[in-house]
C-alpha cells in the first residue's frame, strides 16, 4: 500500500462521508441534496464552511453546534471515518483500478441505505432503481463480472428476497420483507453477480440473526414489535462480499466443492 495514496484516500473518503450525511438526513425528509447549505437542525442556523469540515471540525467544537451549543450527534464524524476505512479496505484489496472506484462508490452507497432504514425503514428507490442499471452498465466493463452474471445476479438477489417476503406474508399475515429490501438485493446482485448474491443473503442472514437476538435480550420494545430493518444487514453482507467475497467462494469451493 503506498502511504502517499492512502492518505490522500482517507481525506478523499471523508470528504465523501460528508456529503453522504447529507443524503442520509435530507433523502428520506424528501430535501435536496445537490442544493441548499447545511443547517443546524436544532436551531435551524447555517453552518460557516470552516464549521463544516470532515471529523475535525466535529473535534474542535467539541460535538457541539457553534451557533447554539446544541450536541451534534457523533453520527455525522462515524459515517465520515467509516467512509474512509472502507475506501482504505477497497484500496488494500484492488488497489488504484476500475474496481476500486466501482466498489467505492457501491460501498458509499451501502454506507447511505443503512442509516436511512436504520432511522427511517426505507431504502429510497432513487438509490437502489439507478442502482441496478449501474451494476448492469459496469458489467460491460473490460473488468466487470459480464451482462449475463450480472443479469443472473440481479435475479437470484432480488428474487430469492421476492419469495422470502411472499412465503413470509403468508405464514405471518404481515409484510415480512419490504420491497425496498428486495430492490436493494437485486442492485447488489447486478454489482455483484450470482454467487456473491447468494453469499450476501447467506451473510445478511446470519450477521441479522445474531444482532437481532442480541439486541432482543436487552431491549423489551424490540422483543415486543419484533420489527428490525434489514437494510443494514444487506449493506454489511454487502460490503462483506465486496471485500472477502473472493477468498470466502474460493474457500467454500476449495473444503466443500472439490473434495467430494
Amino acid at each position: 500500500m503506498d502511504e502517499f495514496v492512502a492518505v490522500w484516500l482517507v481525506l478523499f473518503g471523508l470528504l465523501i462521508g460528508s456529503f453522504l450525511n447529507v443524503v442520509i438526513y435530507r433523502l428520506p425528509r424528501h430535501l435536496s441534496v445537490a442544493s441548499g447549505r447545511s443547517v443546524c437542525p436544532r436551531c435551524g442556523s447555517l453552518i460557516k464552511w470552516f464549521h463544516n469540515i470532515p471529523l475535525m471540525s466535529f473535534v474542535f467544537l467539541r460535538g457541539k453546534c457553534a451557533a447554539c451549543g446544541g450536541k451534534i450527534s457523533a453520527r455525522y464524524p462515524l459515517v465520515e471515518a467509516l467512509n474512509a476505512v472502507l475506501y482504505l479496505l477497497l484500496y488494500w484489496n484492488f488497489s488504484l483500478s476500475v474496481p476500486f472506484v466501482v466498489f467505492a462508490l457501491l460501498s458509499s452507497t451501502l454506507l447511505a441505505i443503512f442509516f436511512i432504514d436504520l432511522d427511517f425503514q426505507i431504502i429510497p428507490d432513487v438509490i437502489t432503481l439507478p442502482g441496478m442499471l449501474a451494476g448492469l452498465a459496469v458489467s460491460f466493463l473490460p473488468s466487470g463480472i459480464g451482462i449475463f452474471n450480472s443479469l443472473v445476479g440481479l435475479v437470484v438477489g432480488g428474487g430469492a428476497l421476492y419469495v422470502i417476503a411472499v412465503v413470509g406474508d403468508r405464514l405471518f399475515k404481515k409484510e415480512s420483507m419490504g420491497g425496498g429490501d428486495i430492490k436493494m438485493a437485486a442492485m447488489l446482485g447486478s454489482f455483484l453477480g450470482w454467487q456473491k448474491a447468494i453469499l450476501v443473503l447467506v451473510a445478511s442472514s446470519i450477521i441479522g440473526l445474531v444482532v437481532s437476538v442480541a439486541i432482543m435480550a436487552f431491549s423489551a420494545q424490540l422483543r415486543k414489535t419484533r420489527v428490525v430493518p434489514f437494510g443494514p444487514f444487506l449493506a454489511a453482507g454487502g460490503v462483506l462480499a465486496i471485500v472477502y467475497g473472493d477468498k470466502i467462494i474460493s474457500f467454500y469451493i476449495t473444503q466443500f466443492v472439490l473434495r467430494r
